[in-house]
């Protein structure tokens, strides 16, 4: 009897170890997928060297591990700024970023988790950065020239950030708009351009038509003209004629000479018949 008691306590001694050692196993190892990093923090301090993907060795129920996500984050901060014309300027930006690896320990140590990286490191860095680039231009440039806008607001981000251990991937501005006034003054800008532009089509519409009447003018002109020398010439040779049939008439010593205009003439110059030869 005794002696199975004995036996009874031996298997749930070994029994406990055996659950001991199996959650000493549990909490002494941690494994890192692709795309993780972590931070071990022993008694509330993080300690240096950061764990990549496989499984590591930890101290069990003394140490924790934070698992950083090293995979593209995405996320859309708002910013407000005014411009090189002091009007008013806001966008919305979608930033895509990721941790830096080899700084996950430091993110661990000042920022902590994500979320606190966003919320009190990339939204005010990202209202710095617009203010930036928003103060070198106006408010029109800011809009007709979008991407220097961009450009100039990415490369102050990137400098912003990368001392966090903040890689920026990309940025997309998602929204940009201005004050209602400026909307009402650009509106009343592009009507004025376009009644401009009426204008001047007008304008060299009416010149155009101008010169067609000047040269229809020039072309009447230039018709009455050939048509008085053409009229002219012909009255003189009925002149002629008329005066040689009279002279016939009234029965002259000599017969009549008659002019007469020949196409075969050389310049269409006119020749003369002397009726009284011709009778003979």
């Amino acid at each position: 009897m005794r002696n199975q008691q004995l036996a009874n306590l031996q298997t749930s001694i070994i029994g406990i170890i055996a659950a001991i050692l199996v959650i000493l196993g549990l909490n002494s190892f941690v494994i890192m997928n692709p795309g993780q990093a972590g931070v071990i923090s022993i008694l509330g301090k993080a300690r240096d060297g950061v764990l990549t993907e496989g499984i590591h060795f930890k101290p069990p129920f003394i140490s924790i591990v934070d698992v950083y996500d090293l995979t593209v984050q995405k996320f859309e901060v708002p910013a407000e700024s005014s411009t090189k014309d002091l009007q008013n300027l806001t966008a919305r930006f979608a930033i895509n970023f990721r941790l830096d690896p080899l700084q996950v320990v430091e993110v661990r140590r000042k920022q902590g988790t994500l979320e606190n990286i966003v919320s009190k490191i990339i939204a005010p860095q990202t209202q710095e950065a617009f203010k930036i680039a928003a103060a070198k231009r106006t408010v029109e440039e800011a809009i007709t020239k979008r991407s220097e806008l961009k450009e100039d607001f990415d490369t102050a981000l990137e400098q912003r950030l990368d001392k966090y251990g903040i890689i920026v991937l990309d940025t997309s501005v998602v929204d940009l708009t201005f004050s209602p006034e400026f909307a009402r003054a650009v509106e009343e800008k592009q009507i004025a351009e376009q009644r401009a532009q009426r204008a001047v089509y007008i304008a060299r519409e009416a010149e155009q038509e101008a010169q067609a009447e000047i040269n229809r003018a020039k072309g009447k002109a230039e018709a009455q003209r050939l048509l008085a020398e053409t009229l002219k010439a012909q009255g003189g040779e009925l002149v002629l004629q008329k005066e040689a049939i009279e002279a016939w008439k009234t029965g002259g010593a000599q017969m009549p000479k008659v002019l007469v205009m020949g196409e075969g003439t050389q310049g269409g110059a006119p020749f003369i018949f002397n009726l009284g030869k011709m009778s003979n």
